[in-house]
């Protein structure tokens, strides 16, 4: 193989992983950090947090792989998806299985050195990776199971740190599937119309013109529950100024679905970055401060 088409098959893996959009990465590690903080008290081991950084990579990368191996023959006909590397041919089926393969064994080797229950969990959650792109094909609910899969990392690292999986730790699993919900409706407006002619299920296909409604319920579940960890937790009013900042970011990302356009959908759903480095900007300052 030339170096110029190794460069370019390279790249086409990159993109296949997503390397280039962090976002979906950001939204599946701040869950995780949250609750790797409030494991351990502040002051979590760096080790343990290393793998969990990129154990979070290794994974989400991996379920960009299958999610596009699972929607090779439907990313064509969308707008957003249509030049995707299986969807343009770039990258072969066969590849992109031992890719996501590779991806899964270099994360499940990162967790082979911490504690039995970690590792059970980690199993899992590969499970969940594998299977959330099928979801679509027979619920109009994936983005609940999405929540499940973005949000294991918690109880992953309740695991990791203190050896069991508290009702705290459940409590802001729940915290993020509903958040996850939100979000990812936001993200699933943009393509509505193309999965309505394809007959990709959707919670915004689901919600249809109550969809903005769902939305905002869903928040308001997430940060109710993000309230209630912060109780348990003994949380004070740092992390009260970061709800209230992820409240903020919550209503910015109303105003810009308010015309269910595209781009301004895209944008409400990348802006949820922000919502969750709030949180943690509180969870860290509560820790600094005590």
């Amino acid at each position: 193989m030339s170096t110029a088409r190794l460069t370019a098959k390279l790249g086409a893996y990159t993109r296949l992983m997503r390397l280039h959009r962090p976002i979906g990465t950001l939204l599946l590690l701040w869950p995780t950090l949250w609750a790797l903080w409030i494991a351990g008290a502040g002051g979590p081991p760096a080790a343990i947090v290393a793998i969990f950084v990129l154990g979070t990579l290794l994974m989400r990368s991996a379920g960009c792989v299958i999610n596009d191996f699972a929607d090779r023959e439907l990313d064509p006909h969308v707008q957003r998806t249509a030049q995707r590397p299986l969807a343009s041919g770039e990258v072969r089926p066969a590849e992109a299985v031992a890719l996501f393969i590779v991806l899964c064994l270099a994360a499940f080797t990162l967790v082979l050195t911490l504690n039995r229950l970690t590792i059970a969990l980690a199993l899992v959650g590969a499970v969940l990776a594998a299977t959330y792109p099928f979801f679509k094909r027979f619920t109009h609910m994936p983005q609940a199971y999405l929540g499940i899969a973005f949000g294991w990392g918690i109880p992953m690292a309740f695991a990791a740190v203190q050896h069991q999986v508290p009702a705290l730790a459940w409590t802001l699993l729940a915290a993020n599937i509903f958040w996850t919900i939100a979000y990812d409706t936001m993200y699933a407006m943009e393509d509505r119309p193309d999965d309505l002619e394809i007959g990709i299920r959707s919670t915004a296909i689901l919600f249809g013109t109550w969809d903005r409604v769902a939305v905002a319920a869903n928040q308001v579940a997430a940060l109710t529950l993000m309230a209630v960890v912060g109780y348990l937790a003994g949380f004070g009013l740092w992390y009260a100024l970061g709800l209230l900042g992820a409240v903020g970011f919550g209503l910015y990302q109303h105003w810009l679905i308010r015309g269910r356009e595209r781009g301004p959908c895209l944008r409400a759903f990348l802006n949820n970055q922000w919502l969750g480095g709030a949180v943690f900007a509180g969870i860290v300052l509560e820790y600094l401060t005590v």
